[in-house]
C-alpha cells in the first residue's frame, strides 16, 4: 500500500512538472491596451507579473487600435483592455470585430474600458454592455449618465459558482469604484453580483460573440482592488478561460 500512494506521489509530480514546463514554453501571451484614463501603473501590472505561465505587452491607445489586424494578432491571444477611450477608425473596427467573431481571440474588459466607444453600437454587443460617460440617445432609446462612486466597501457576491472563473470561491469583501446605471445586455453570463446602493447589481459577467469568449469585470479601479486576492484570482481566471485555457 505504501509503495502505491509513493508511486501516485511520483506521478503527480511528474504530471505537475510537465504542465509547468508545457506553460513555461508556451505562455498565455497577453496585449493589455492602455491610455485616456489614468491609473496606478506599476500596482496594475503587478497583476500580470505574478500569474504563472503569462507573458504580457503594453500597448497604448490610440496606437493600440492598429494592432487587431491578423499580422500582429499573431502574436497574442488574450486582448485585456484597460484603456477609455472614442476613436477608432472603421478599418480598425473591422478588424476587432473579424479578430473576435471569426478568428476567436479572446477578450477580458476591466472597469474604464466599459467606457469605450460610445458611438460605436457594435461595441456594446462585443462586451454584452456599457458604461455612459454622458447622456446619448441609441436607436430612439435614451440612455442617462452612468454613475461612480470611489471608495465603497462592499460584498462581492459569486453569481456562477459552476462557471471555470468562479468555481470554488466564495463571496468576499472588496474596497474599489463603483458604477451604476451601466446597460447589461440580454443573454450575458453574471458571474459576481452586488447589493449595494452605490452599485449596479450585476458587475462582472461573461458574454459569446461570435467565436470569442469576452469577459468584463466592471472592479479594478486601484491598488484596493489590485491587492485583494480574490479579485487577483477572478482576473487570472476569466484572462485564461478567454484564452481558452
Amino acid at each position: 500500500m505504501r509503495s502505491s500512494v509513493v508511486w501516485l506521489c511520483v506521478v503527480a509530480l511528474l504530471a505537475f512538472a510537465t504542465s509547468q514546463a508545457a506553460a513555461a514554453q508556451h505562455p498565455l501571451r497577453l496585449l493589455v491596451v492602455t491610455g485616456g484614463h489614468g491609473f496606478d501603473h506599476d500596482p496594475f501590472f503587478d497583476l500580470f507579473k505574478t500569474m504563472p505561465g503569462v507573458e504580457y505587452t503594453e500597448a497604448v491607445q490610440p496606437a493600440a487600435n492598429a494592432l487587431y489586424t491578423r499580422e500582429a494578432a499573431k502574436s497574442y491571444d488574450v486582448v485585456v483592455l484597460y484603456d477609455m477611450v472614442q476613436e477608432i477608425s472603421d478599418e480598425q473596427k473591422q478588424d476587432l470585430v473579424r479578430l473576435l467573431k471569426k478568428d476567436g481571440k479572446g477578450l477580458v474588459a476591466i472597469h474604464h474600458s466599459m467606457a469605450n466607444y460610445l458611438y460605436w453600437p457594435e461595441f456594446r454587443k462585443i462586451l454584452g454592455g456599457r458604461y455612459y460617460t454622458k447622456p446619448l440617445t441609441v436607436n430612439g432609446v435614451e440612455h442617462s449618465k452612468s454613475g461612480y462612486e470611489h471608495d465603497v466597501h462592499f460584498t462581492v457576491q459569486i453569481a456562477d459558482p459552476k462557471h471555470p472563473i468562479t468555481k470554488g470561491m466564495k463571496d468576499f469583501e472588496l474596497v474599489d469604484e463603483t458604477y451604476s446605471d451601466y446597460d447589461i445586455e440580454r443573454g450575458i453570463t453574471p458571474l459576481l453580483k452586488v447589493n449595494h446602493p452605490k452599485s449596479a447589481p450585476v458587475i462582472a459577467w461573461t458574454n459569446k460573440y461570435g467565436k470569442a469568449r469576452i469577459v468584463v469585470i466592471q472592479s479594478g479601479h486601484g491598488p484596493t482592488a489590485y491587492s485583494n486576492p480574490n479579485y487577483r484570482q477572478i482576473l487570472e481566471n476569466a484572462i485564461r478561460w478567454a484564452g481558452g485555457k
